[in-house]
């Protein structure tokens, strides 16, 4: 053998191409905006891989149930927003970018499975949330046990908080960064934690306002 028959590939024998498995998303995966794709559920930090990726899987999963509870609520509804289609592609990204289909949904209520799932997606306390929607530990448990409809004082602050947590989530990209941000104070915010300041709708807007700045690179 010579060194010219080293240089000659063997017909025989093809190069095996390794590609990577993909995991076929579901016509409900497709709905899920890239804001939020990839952010962390957990309030630990992430130290390895693996976490990562079952974080990622376990966002990725409350989110789909998040869109089908969304859609139950509305297709049970009277809402004449939206056709059929359009309903079926509806995610709660999109959801929260429509304030005309908020404010019915706020009118009619938020059940509590979808409460429960957006609780999984925001870096509060079930002792926070109670909190921001004044009720005792006991009767946010009552509404558990009973899969009871908040009214709408109580549904209108859910979405505030998913509203405010999604622009936070974008911003600082995972929720123990984000909650570190709610709970320091803030010289634009009057020296307020914008935890405190997300009581009440004129504070929330005025946290809204300060993540689009930082968004944007206006520091104050």
């Amino acid at each position: 053998m010579n060194s010219n028959d080293l240089k000659k590939p063997d017909k025989g024998l093809k190069a095996k191409t390794i590609k990577p498995k993909l995991r076929k998303p579901s016509d409900n995966v497709s709905m899920l905006n890239d804001d939020w794709q990839g952010y962390a559920v957990s309030h630990q930090a992430i130290d390895s891989e693996s976490n990562a990726e079952k974080a990622t899987d376990q966002f990725h999963a409350v989110m789909l149930l998040l869109n089908k509870e969304l859609y139950k609520l509305i297709s049970a509804s009277t809402f004449e927003l939206r056709n059929k289609v359009e309903l079926a592609k509806l995610s709660f990204i999109d959801f929260l970018k429509d304030k005309l289909l908020m404010v019915k949904v706020i009118k009619a209520g938020v059940p509590y499975p979808m409460f429960s799932l957006i609780q999984q997606i925001t870096p509060f306390s079930q002792e926070d949330w109670a909190d921001y929607l004044d009720l005792s530990g006991k009767s946010l448990g009552r509404y558990q046990q009973q899969n009871k409809t908040f009214k709408s004082i109580h549904s209108e602050k859910i979405l505030e908080l998913a509203e405010v947590t999604h622009l936070g989530l974008d911003v600082f990209g995972n929720a123990k960064k984000f909650r570190l941000w709610l709970d320091t104070p803030n010289y634009a915010l009057g020296n307020n934690k914008p935890f405190e300041l997300l009581k009440d709708s004129y504070g929330k807007d005025m946290v809204i306002t300060e993540l689009i700045h930082i968004e944007h690179g206006i520091l104050s």
